[in-house]
């Protein structure tokens, strides 16, 4: 039996996470989705997601492709040693990165391979962030560009 694991913020749910989850369980007999904690969210790519923790756990396991939705709130070797998977996917966004080499590296030192999938251009957790970023501004009496939006305050470096 081939254990597959998948990994991701799973936030603002979108066709890419489907994606994803929909090939990843074309390639194993059961299939293992990490939904990474807010915590980990924060440290690792300085956002706090929209969707709580807990509804996106939820969310992820209710998918027919997902056998079983994990919070991952370690490393990817980490969440190996818990739950001993035998490929690890990941969107092709993450190919020939540096966190694509060090994740490939690890996966591979216990065994895993590391498979990657087509990256969905046409939408992302980032498009849909600006696009709520840009509704509360305008709900707010501002246009995107005005002083005090998001975007601007951290080209300026305002921002982190």
């Amino acid at each position: 039996m081939r254990v597959g694991y998948a990994a991701g913020a799973f936030d603002l749910f979108h066709v890419g996470h489907l994606n994803i989850l929909k090939h990843a369980r074309s390639q194993c007999d059961r299939l293992i989705a990490g939904v990474v904690s807010d915590e980990k969210l924060l440290q690792t790519k300085g956002i706090t997601p929209v969707i709580p923790l807990a509804e996106r756990l939820e969310i992820v396991g209710s998918m027919r492709y997902v056998d079983e939705a994990v919070v991952e709130d370690g490393s990817k070797l980490d969440m190996w040693h818990d739950l001993r998977f035998d490929l690890f996917f990941k969107g092709d966004d993450w190919r020939g990165t540096e966190k694509g080499r060090q994740v490939e590296a690890e996966m591979g030192a216990v065994g895993v391979e590391v498979v990657y999938f087509p990256y969905t251009m046409s939408t992302s957790s980032t498009s849909l962030r600006r696009a709520l970023d840009d509704i509360a501004l305008l709900a707010s009496g501002r246009r995107p560009g005005d002083p005090g939006d998001p975007e601007q305050l951290a080209s300026q470096g305002a921002v982190s």
